[in-house]
């Protein structure tokens, strides 16, 4: 402390200047620590502005999705609806498309009259067609209103909807094949003609069906049609343009040994269509049947054969050498691991054949089949085969056979008319199917056979295996039946077309589709076997609350 004393005494300046330098230095750091200070500050104040920025937008848009910008609404369909028409006959067919596309499928089917109904009031001679004509009409599948109705032919041997690419429209259509013979195409959208053709098929000829769509082969960028007209013993091939409908190259020609009907079979990079008689089966690629209609060979990547196939064709009578024998009738595709089989069915037996190697998978014993065979699941995600066979005067044999190993899965024996509905399937949430079944159900040891058996309507579902429900008994003349979700994953229900068929005399038609919980929640429940689980309600409840599952 003395020497510090002694140096202020002896040096005062010197002093001072480091005091002096020190408050300097002082100053200097507040003022850097006050610039700091004052910028995050400032940092702050933007931080906080734009946080209650950013609250204050995303509350605006809220409000707007809530308040003010308005939700899509979405249709409200009916559980039940009819359409009636009076003098007039209906035809069996029935298609289920989006129409409006609303999102809720709409139904499309033909019938025969003077005039259409008075929603439109369009005559037969507005289309420059004779009284009585073939109308197509479109209803909405929420509540049965009529979308669209058109004179479109004076008989309607065929009609297919859902055909993409017709004319010059971009959305689908519909084709129908007319008589006298005739190819009319109609906007699914809107009902209005695409295009129309008049064709020479020659007398006493039937037309094949369906009318397949082929790749354009054309080159104008539509895809285009090729039909078979059957003559005796002879299948004329004509290939139309989907465009406009003009004939494309000259008619081809096959002999078959009576009267025919086919299915297309799509395989990598080939088609083969399949025509089968009572005794015979028949191969023809698509390749071959262009250059029997043209007369001229063409390149496309989907007209190519398969040489696994060509060698197990006859070369000069196309004959497909797949079964030693028998009556055939049906052939059905049934999709496989890589491609889909082929299921012949004749009268005694059902045999699935691979369309790989074309050798025999399975075979199972049945009498004569009465409906197409249909797809469904019994198990799980297990493809499974609906047969319906003739077992006696007025009596079926329903069989659900698994398509891999042709094991049957579950049967039952029903009553039936002999113009009784095929089945249908709805596929459930828990990847099963719903089936859909026409009969009369008799318990086993009191069957009555002196009447006539009763139309009714039955519901099985995979997770009660002894038990049916009674959904309805119809006693009208069913012309078609169909069963679909009219919404995706949602909305089951099923569609009536009802009245006299063009071979009768005109009447009243009827147009029905039901939902199908409906029908559940009021079902007689049929048990059949003896042994009862849960009760009658508890069953009713709980296939009421079935969901169901659209399969892509």
């Amino acid at each position: 402390m003395d020497n510090k004393d002694s140096e202020a005494e002896i040096h005062p300046l010197k002093t001072e200047d480091v005091k002096a330098q020190e408050n300097h230095e002082n100053s200097v750091e507040r003022r850097i620590i006050s610039k700091q200070s004052s910028r995050l500050s400032r940092l702050s104040r933007w931080r906080t502005a734009a946080f209650f920025i950013s609250l204050f937008l995303c509350l605006i848009i809220v409000f707007a999705f809530s308040f003010i910008i308005p939700c899509p609404e979405r249709p409200v369909s009916e559980r039940t609806w009819f359409r009636n028409y009076d003098n007039a006959v209906a035809y069996q067919f029935l298609a289920i498309e989006d129409v409006n596309e609303d999102k809720v499928q709409d139904v499309i089917f033909a019938f025969k009259a003077s005039n259409s109904s008075s929603s439109f009031n369009r005559s037969c001679l507005d289309e420059g067609l004779p009284s009585p004509c073939a109308f197509v009409a479109a209803v909405s599948g929420t509540n049965g209103r009529a979308l669209w109705e058109r004179a479109a032919a004076e008989e309607i041997q065929w009609m297919e909807c859902g055909i993409r690419q017709l004319g010059e429209a971009t959305g689908p259509g519909c084709l129908l094949v007319g008589k006298p013979v005739s190819l009319t195409t109609v906007a699914l959208r809107t009902g209005e003609v695409l295009w129309r053709q008049s064709s020479d098929f020659g007398a006493n000829y039937t037309v094949l069906t369906p009318v397949s769509v082929i790749p354009d082969v054309d080159s104008d960028g539509v895809q285009d049609l090729i039909i078979f007209i059957a003559t005796g013993d002879k299948i004329k091939t004509f290939i139309h343009s989907g465009k406009d409908g003009r004939q494309i190259g000259s008619a081809g020609s096959l002999n078959v040994d009576g009267k025919a009907r086919y299915v297309v079979l799509n395989l990598d990079s080939s088609s083969y269509f399949l025509f089968y008689t009572e005794n015979s089966l028949y191969a023809y690629s698509l390749k071959d049947l262009y250059s029997a209609a043209t007369g001229m060979e063409i390149k496309l990547p989907s007209l190519e054969q398969d040489p696994q196939w060509e060698k197990n064709i006859d070369r000069t009578t196309h004959r497909l050498s797949l079964l030693s024998s028998g009556d055939i009738r049906y052939l059905a595709k049934i999709p496989g691991r890589s491609r889909e089989n082929i299921l012949v069915v004749n009268s005694e037996m059902a045999t699935l054949i691979s369309a790989q190697n074309l050798q025999t998978l399975w075979t199972l014993n049945t009498s004569r089949v009465v409906s197409e065979p249909l797809l469904g699941y019994y198990k799980p995600d297990v493809l499974g085969i609906v047969l319906e066979s003739e077992i006696g005067p007025n009596m079926k044999k329903v069989m659900i056979v698994e398509s891999g190993s042709g094991a049957v899965q579950w049967d039952l024996k029903l009553n039936s008319r002999a113009e009784s509905p095929g089945p249908a399937t709805l596929s459930t949430a828990d990847h099963r199917s719903a089936f859909l079944f026409w009969g009369e159900y008799q318990v086993p040891g009191n069957e009555t056979r002196s009447r006539a058996p009763q139309q009714k309507l039955y519901l099985f579902h995979p997770s009660y295996t002894n038990v049916l429900l009674e959904l309805r008994n119809s006693t009208d003349q069913i012309i078609a039946f169909n069963a679909t979700l009219f919404e995706r994953s949602r909305h089951a229900c099923y569609v009536l077309l009802r009245g006299p068929a063009p071979s009768e005399g005109p009447g009243p038609v009827s147009l029905m589709k039901r939902k199908l919980k409906e029908d559940v929640s009021e079902s007689r429940v049929v048990w059949l076997s003896q042994v009862a689980v849960d009760s009658e309600q508890y069953i009713r409840d709980r296939l009421y609350r079935m969901r169901f599952h659209s399969r892509a």
